[in-house]
């Protein structure tokens, strides 16, 4: 196949970005789009021209860091992968493809594509986590009963790979189904449930305080998320946010 390609180049956070237009020849149907990617930058090495920067680690679709806009979606014209997992085979002969990083206020760009999620990791630090005792008096964890329904919901939950493609796709830049995906897999399990107030009061509040926007039901984030997380789980960070709020 033979691409035109037209990708943002932005050389820092100050830098004012354009769209650059490259052209890309006897791509294989069969490429990942990273693979794409590389043939694209080892031949601008070639030619004496900066590579593009993108984010990439595993290419397995697990760990969720080659987020990418592609043709207006989060990920590419497919569902329930991410762009590692996206092939060239969903595209043709003679396609103009645009190529962008997300785009949020939270999300400010590093470089090219390259952008700073680091807010994830701020409200994830604020409360996504279980204090445990670990000092050799742990109870064993088939010791506590859980319904399946429940543990099955908290594993659908804990997919999550905090790609951001939720924030990216959404017209207010929310973050609310990454945050409701961290808040349900605690929130279903005894093991969450003790502090489960003051989790979803502090993860919510360092949202908030990121500058994420609000939820309006529009649904896009379900849609383009790689893993298909659920609304239920923004419905369920909110009952649990509304029970802390009362309690005070």
């Amino acid at each position: 196949m033979d691409l035109t390609l037209k990708i943002w180049r932005q050389k820092g956070p100050e830098v004012k970005g354009k769209m650059v237009t490259y052209k890309v020849n006897d791509i294989s149907e069969h490429m990942s789009f990273l693979e794409m990617m590389d043939v694209l930058n080892e031949q601008l090495i070639n030619e004496g021209d900066e590579p593009v920067a993108f984010d990439h680690d595993c290419r397995e679709g697990i760990c969720g860091m080659c987020s990418l806009y592609i043709n207006g979606e989060a990920h590419g014209p497919d569902r329930g992968i991410t762009t590692c997992q996206l092939h060239m085979r969903k595209f043709n002969d003679g396609d103009t493809i645009y190529i962008e990083p997300f785009r949020a206020k939270a999300f400010p760009v590093i470089k090219d594509l390259v952008v700073d999620r680091t807010a994830f990791e701020r409200i994830q630090q604020a409360g996504g986590f279980i204090s445990v005792n670990t000092s050799g008096n742990t109870q064993d964890a088939n010791a506590i009963l859980i319904p399946k329904a429940a543990a099955d919901e908290a594993m659908d939950a804990a997919t999550c790979i905090g790609c951001g493609a939720c924030v990216a796709t959404c017209k207010n830049s929310s973050a609310m189904l990454f945050v409701g995906a961290k808040v349900s897999q605690y929130a279903l399990l005894p093991q969450g449930r003790v502090e489960a107030a003051d989790r979803v009061t502090k993860m919510v509040a360092q949202m908030d305080h990121e500058g994420f926007g609000n939820c309006t039901n529009t649904g896009a984030c379900e849609i383009e998320c790689p893993k298909e997380i659920s609304l239920v789980n923004i419905a369920r960070m909110n009952r649990e946010f509304i029970k802390a709020s009362l309690k005070g």
